[in-house]
Order: structure tokens, then sequence, then C-alpha cells
């Protein structure tokens, strides 16, 4: 059983080293026009496929939606019943079929010719390349969508990884591998960052780890401040009521200092009762931890515990005051 699994790994492994050598050699220039067409595309990628290159078209849909391109998958049955209507003028149609005969994809062409929507085939039968100047008796050759296609794709294996060799495998390893080779070619032409990244997986453990520091902080009245002339009783108050266990200590709108549950723990030990007769200024942690609104929680939280300390002021580049971040706060967003 172990040497049934290792084989089928190695044929669909060397199915992607083949495909990867067509996009770096013979593939190059169709891809390349893939790519361009999608960037240039002024509506959406529209994927469909059927069967199990179906279930693969709608992960690239996600893929490309995920990384900054616009995409939505269509199921070509649907499609036929008044789903054709998502498709307009301006986006681009990305059709995958291993045999590249598929009868519910072909059913679409002629309405995809008559709006005039780009087509982009992914299909497994070898696609013959050809000089741009020679005659279209090259593509008699090719499958029907590829023949039809403005830019067909091969995905095409030397077998499938199936004993029988009639499951798709390696065919659908393949085509996956190619969306993905799309999606990402696409994002990098993009200039895609994290914090678009972000920007789209707001749920989830991974969009709670990408969220900004402003989405989390306490802000305004939440955040507990006192001056440096407020008198330490005072301080002790404003730290109970606001329940952080911590306050800034502001000057003109500017962070000065900080006083922490620790700090004052400290100050009863070493001086006692006299700790009531200071004032915050003579109490505070001057230049405490910062961190701006724009960093990300999980750089929050890496300071946090690199100075195993439970609160991170928020200021601007100026210093002032914007808010304060707790370790609890991060605890609820599923990163610890």
């Amino acid at each position: 059983m172990n040497h049934i699994g290792e084989n089928v790994v190695r044929i669909e492994a060397e199915a992607l080293r083949a495909l990867a050598d067509r996009i770096a050699g013979p593939m190059a220039q169709a891809f390349n026009r893939a790519v361009e067409m999608i960037y240039g595309c002024t509506g959406r990628v529209v994927v469909t496929g059927m069967g199990k290159s179906g279930i693969v078209a709608r992960k690239i849909a996600a893929t490309l939606s995920s990384t900054g391109t616009p995409a939505l998958f269509m199921h070509p049955v649907e499609a036929v019943h008044g789903d054709l209507g998502m498709v307009v003028r301006g986006d681009v149609v990305l059709a995958l079929s291993a045999s590249g005969e598929t009868e519910e994809i072909l059913r679409l062409l002629a309405t995809l010719k008559r709006l005039q929507v780009p087509l982009i085939a992914m299909t497994c039968d070898e696609i013959p390349t050809k000089p741009a100047r020679e005659s279209s008796s090259a593509e008699q050759n090719s499958s029907t969508l590829a023949g039809a296609a403005d830019i067909a794709l091969d995905c095409s294996v030397a077998r499938e990884a199936c004993g029988l060799g009639l499951a798709p495998t390696a065919s659908t390893t393949t085509m996956l591998a190619l969306g993905d080779a799309l999606a990402m070619t696409l994002a990098e032409k993009r200039g895609f960052k994290e914090e678009d990244f972000a920007n789209l997986h707001p749920g989830g453990k991974l969009g709670k780890r990408l969220a900004r520091v402003e989405a989390l902080m306490h802000t305004g009245d939440a955040v507990p401040r006192v001056t440096p002339q407020t008198r330490m009783p005072d301080v002790i108050y404003e730290m109970s009521r606001k329940k952080l266990g911590v306050t800034t200590v502001v000057e003109d709108e500017k962070l000065v200092g900080v006083i922490s549950d620790g700090d004052l723990r400290r100050l009863l030990e070493k001086r006692g009762k006299d700790v009531l007769d200071l004032t915050a200024g003579e109490c505070m942690t001057p230049n405490p931890r910062t961190i701006s609104r724009q960093e990300f929680a999980a750089a929050a939280l890496a300071m946090m515990e690199e100075k195993k300390i439970t609160s991170l002021i928020v200021v601007d580049n100026g210093g002032k005051l914007e808010g304060l971040v707790h370790l609890h706060d991060l605890w609820g967003t599923e990163m610890m």
C-alpha cells in the first residue's frame, strides 16, 4: 500500500515538473499572454469547468479573488439555464476541460463569441505550438475547446496516477498548479502586498493574525491617562476604573510615561504608604514601549512576548497618544 501511495505522488510530481518545463519553454508565450489578458480585464475572471475540473475551477476562482483578481465560478450546466447572464463584456472566461470536448462547456462557446468575451482554455490534450503566421491547420490536432480559445494552455500529462489510468489525478493536479501559477503571477504583477491580503481575509485565524492594531486598540475615554502632576491616589483610581492594569502619563497630548500594576507594587514594597504622597511624574516609567496603529496585531503580540509586558501604547509619528492595546485584546484574536 505504501508503494502505491508513493507511486501516485511521484507520478503527479513528474507531471508538475513537465508543466514547469512547458511554462518556461514552449508554453511561455501563451502563459504570458494569458496573464496580460487577465491583468487587462476590466471585469471579472469567470472560471468554469465540469466534474473534477469544475472542483478545480472553484478553487482557482477562489485563489484569484483572494489575491487581488476578481473572479467567480460559473457552473456550465447552470450557465445554459440562465447563469450566462453573469458574463458580460469586459470579463474573461477561463474554461477547464481535461479532454477539451466536455459537452457542457462547448455549449457556451457560441454565446461567448457573440458577447465577444475572451476565452482562455486549460485542457489536457497536447496543444500544438505554431509560428504566429502559420495557418490554423496546426489547430486541427487540438481539442474543440483549445481550438476555439483565444489562448490555450496545455495541462497534458504523460499518464494519470490512477492504476486504471481513468480517474483524473495527475491531470487535475496540473490544472490546479497552473491556476496557482496564473494567480501568483498576477498578484506579483499587481504589486499585491501583505496588507492587501489582510484586507481580503478578515475572517478566521489567518485574518485575525493579520488584523491591525487600530482594529483592536482601546481609544478615547477607554484609555487610562493622567498628567505628570496627578497625585498617586488619583492615579490608582484611574487604573482601577479603566481595568487595564496600566495608565498612560500624558502631557500636552504626548506620551511621556506609563505606570503599571507592577510599577505600583514595586513602589509600595520600597516606599510603603509614602507612595501616596508622590505624583505620576515621580513614579512613571519614561519612554515606554509603543507601537503604530498600522502595525499588525501579530507584531504587537511578538513585542509583548519579547519584553514580557501586557500593554503597548499606540502613538502617532509625533508621539501623540492614540490608544492602548492589551494582551487580553490579542487573546481574543485566537493568536495564542
